[in-house]
């Protein structure tokens, strides 16, 4: 089995989708106009997705007032300092930064609309596609 994607129900997918795309280096594979906005937003690997969408029946999580350790997008970051300025001036918000003993640096950020980002400069790293 392999993972395709993980879904989030989120307040605005069209201006999240956009700030991902434009930001984070995403891009959109597949999106439904109207109705919940599902946007699939695929890394440049092409492996890996995020579904976000909204879904008014449904609650949507209060992702600003959770522990960023409860639920977090982690990508692989070359730089983060770097990025973590650039992601500061576009709305994102830095939270914390977590060095590990394996040389590993992990910073934690909330997006604009406060769901949490790491950004990972791993000391070892985990992902067979990672360069």
């Amino acid at each position: 089995m392999k993972i395709e994607h993980f879904a989030l129900n989120v307040k605005d997918p069209i201006a999240m989708a956009a700030w991902y795309v434009a930001h984070m280096g995403l891009n959109i594979v597949r999106k439904q106009d109207g109705g919940t906005n599902t946007h699939f937003l695929g890394d440049d690997s092409g492996d890996v997705m995020l579904e976000i969408y909204n879904n008014p029946p449904d609650q949507v999580p209060d992702y600003a007032n959770m522990n960023p350790l409860l639920v977090h997008l982690a990508f692989v970051c070359d730089n983060p300092e770097e990025k973590r300025a650039e992601l500061e001036a576009v709305g994102a918000s830095f939270a914390e930064e977590v060095r590990i003993q394996d040389g590993s640096r992990l910073v934690m950020m909330r997006d604009p609309w406060g769901l949490s980002i790491q950004l990972c400069k791993r000391g070892k790293k985990m992902l067979r596609c990672q360069q």
